[in-house]
């Protein structure tokens, strides 16, 4: 079995790279995440050297393509397949995300209770989405059925396997867009074992970067200031935000009645009007004031310690550090990343 290690380890070096993404950019202009020196080799990994547009074309194209495949893929198995059409990628620049200035802290706290674009009306879509293949599958008997999505994506893992984390993604077990999808994109480098120890690397960077002493140091600064303004108890700056997010959670297990029930410990299979939204739950709205109240002291404590400019500080430091000692790996990582596209 391939080792799970690169998607972990991709997981990490986003960490890496934002590793102050929580407290936002410099609000002095000095230095930005985007100044990553391990973003050279690491963005074309998830296409981050792309702009928004040209993902967008990008993923059209590759898809159209994909989808092309499938339909021959399941024609050689027995089965019809209607390739989908117009398929777009919803990209989010996130430049809604000002959580560095005052006003929009003011307004969203962190963003988890309330968050930029939730007060919006849905906009109904133009035209309603058709599935082009529902009509041809819903003529096929029940194990036909099975086969036909088994054919098409594979077999699903089990709960066990997603639950216990030992499920990892394959193409070549996943049915004919799985095939579909490597003939197009051909094989994702950040997969290949030729990398698996420079991810395993990468991994330990990222616990460096956020256990390292230094940024320790900037932590005790900032958590000084925050039992200075009277919120104590938080040793990382990002504890205040994960205080948030767990008191959130609490709100809704109490309104499932912490197995799926309803808030009041009743079955839950009462008329869906007695049961309260928890998103609208006085409990909520309370926990919304508490997390503006919360971020404001917060953004006034990242200010006074500076801490964007010095965490990337540290962070860039770490990656050169890095850079200069894997620079072989990481040159070679680019070169099949930028081979694959």
């Amino acid at each position: 079995m391939r080792s799970s290690v690169p998607f972990a380890a991709l997981a990490a070096s986003a960490t890496i790279l934002a590793l102050a993404g929580c407290a936002g950019a410099s609000s002095g202009g000095e230095l930005t995440p985007e100044d990553s020196p391990l973003s050279e080799y690491l963005s074309a990994a998830w296409g981050g050297d792309l702009s928004p547009e040209e993902q967008q074309k990008k993923f059209a194209e590759q898809q159209a393509k994909s989808e092309a495949l499938m339909a021959e893929c399941m024609a050689e198995e027995g089965f019809e397949y209607a390739p989908a059409q117009d398929v777009s990628l919803d990209i989010s620049t996130g430049d809604e995300w000002e959580p560095d200035k005052r006003e929009w802290v003011e307004k969203y706290g962190y963003g988890y209770v309330s968050s930029p674009g939730a007060e919006a009306p849905v906009e109904e879509p133009a035209e309603e989405t058709v599935d082009p293949n529902a009509a041809y599958v819903s003529s096929l008997s029940a194990s036909e059925q099975t086969a036909y999505y088994e054919t098409l994506y594979g077999v699903s893992p089990t709960d066990e396997e997603l639950e216990d984390g030992t499920y990892e993604y394959r193409w070549e077990d996943a049915g004919c867009q799985g095939w579909a999808q490597h003939e197009v994109s051909g094989d994702d480098p950040a997969q290949s074992e030729e990398f698996t120890a420079l991810w395993e690397k990468l991994q330990k960077l990222s616990t460096e970067a956020q256990e390292g002493p230094e940024l320790a140091d900037l932590n005790a600064e900032w958590a000084t200031c925050m039992a200075d303004h009277g919120e104590p108890g938080f040793a990382a700056q990002g504890d205040a935000g994960q205080s948030i997010i767990a008191a959130q959670e609490k709100i809704y297990e109490a309104a499932s009645g912490g197995d799926g029930e309803s808030g009041d410990g009743e079955s839950g299979d009462g008329p869906a009007a007695d049961i309260q939204d928890p998103n609208d739950s006085p409990e909520m709205k309370a926990l919304g004031e508490r997390e503006i109240e919360l971020a404001l002291v917060d953004l006034e404590c990242r200010e006074k310690t500076s801490f964007a400019t010095t965490s990337l500080r540290i962070q860039f430091a770490l990656e050169e550090k890095f850079i200069a000692e894997n620079k072989a790996e990481l040159d070679a990582f680019k070169a099949a990343a930028e081979q694959s596209k």
